[in-house]
């Protein structure tokens, strides 16, 4: 579409309790926001239903510039990998509005 703009859409999905945390993190690298919905699925950890709190996952997407999304990613690479039950990838999308979301 020629009235987009390109941005990196960084996308993490976690354990529920990662939330705030994960929120905190990603603001203090230079997101301008964040949303998060509730997800639930199955991979190598086995299924995850969001039937009790211990079992829910999050899915994150953060609409940034190239160098926020490379902070965010390898921020949560070494932060959190080793010891949570997550999956992160970024995929270059075209926004409109695109000062609401890169600096």
């Amino acid at each position: 579409m020629p009235n987009t703009h390109p941005c990196k859409l960084v996308v993490i999905i976690a354990e529920e309790a990662l939330e705030g945390p994960l929120a905190k993190d990603v603001m203090a690298l230079g997101a301008h926001g964040y949303t998060v919905s509730d997800v639930r699925g199955c991979g190598s950890h086995g299924m995850r239903s969001g039937v009790w709190d211990a079992d829910s996952s999050i899915r994150m997407e953060i609409l940034c510039d190239a160098d926020t999304s490379l902070a965010i990613t390898r921020h949560v690479e070494d932060a959190y990998f080793r010891n949570y039950a997550m999956v992160t990838y970024v995929a270059d999308v075209g926004v409109l509005r695109p000062e609401k979301f890169v600096r």
